[in-house]
């Protein structure tokens, strides 16, 4: 079948003119020159085969195929308008966040709010997963990821150092006299045994590594969930000292040394290259940011 689309710019130009009845104003809303609107007009002509306008002393008229055509057009731009517009909006108003498991509930959730506060245009909705996202193929505007910061194509900014220390329940700990050294952790239950942190930190304390083991407890591979089972009473558990600082202040769990292990590691936000002026995504980085560094 033919295809009797003609360009879309000079369709746009049509519109413009047909709507101002003038091609020098059509020239200045589109930015153009007026020989190249005439231009444009005169390729939508040879195309439709009929001309559009009458060229008059100092103004232009529609001639009956303008006349028919006119609305139609207009109405059809008026409907890419509002689904565009629509889409901006959208696009605006709802910030896609993606992130861990751990950091979503014990360091942004509690802080979310100052941000709506302060932008309560912007939706912020959270997402969580552990596996990376692939930017091309998902809906997602911004990422928080554990590791080194070296992701090609992404903008990588640093917000909070990976650091684990040994916390426990209170109870714990007293059922054995109290936690004095680190060799009082080898009495008692080690939670998630399987997490090559505890191999760093049994041997950064000149601890045999073997008692790993010997546990026999379920491995959850998820700090929240770790200190969930350590408030418990059911052992010691690694953890992120900032993101357990409630807990700690309530009694609810003890770090019992001051010593934290730090492997280089870090919590990072990161987004594409490409959408780093994006009003969204420049107004949440900018926030969280600062409050990391408060934190």
């Amino acid at each position: 079948m033919p295809d009797y689309l003609p360009p879309l710019a000079a369709i746009r130009v049509f519109e413009a003119a047909a709507r101002h009845l003038s091609f020098t104003r059509a020239a200045a809303e589109l930015g153009m020159t007026q020989a190249a609107v005439s231009y444009q007009i005169k390729v939508l002509e040879e195309r439709v085969g009929a001309p559009l306008f009458l060229r008059r002393p100092r103004e232009v008229v529609l001639t009956a195929a303008g006349l028919r055509l006119a609305p139609e057009v207009t109405r059809s731009f008026e409907i890419l308008r509002g689904a565009f517009e629509e889409l901006g909006e959208r696009e605006g108003g709802m910030l896609i966040v993606n992130t861990m498991h751990t950091f979503a509930s014990q360091w942004l959730a509690p802080r979310l709010g100052v941000f709506q506060m302060q932008h309560p245009d912007i939706a912020v909705r959270l997402e969580v997963m552990q596996r990376l996202v692939d930017f091309s193929r998902e809906e997602v505007d911004i990422v928080v990821r554990a590791g080194k910061g070296n992701w090609p194509g992404l903008v990588a900014i640093k917000l909070i150092d990976v650091r684990f220390t040994p916390m426990l329940s209170p109870e714990l700990a007293a059922s054995i006299g109290g936690v004095h050294e680190p060799a009082d952790i080898l009495k008692l239950p080690l939670l998630d045994s399987k997490d090559p942190w505890w191999i760093t930190w049994l041997t950064a304390n000149n601890l045999p590594t073997d008692v790993l083991e010997r546990q026999t407890l379920p491995s959850m591979n998820m700090q929240t969930l770790d200190a969930a089972a350590a408030m418990a009473g059911q052992g010691v558990t690694l953890l992120t000292p900032e993101y357990f600082r409630r807990e700690v202040a309530d009694g609810r769990l003890i770090q019992p040394f001051d010593q934290v292990i730090d492997e280089g590691n870090a919590y990072w936000l990161a987004y594409p290259e490409s959408r780093r002026n994006v009003p969204k995504i420049r107004a949440f980085r900018d926030w969280i940011v600062k409050e990391a560094a408060g934190a």
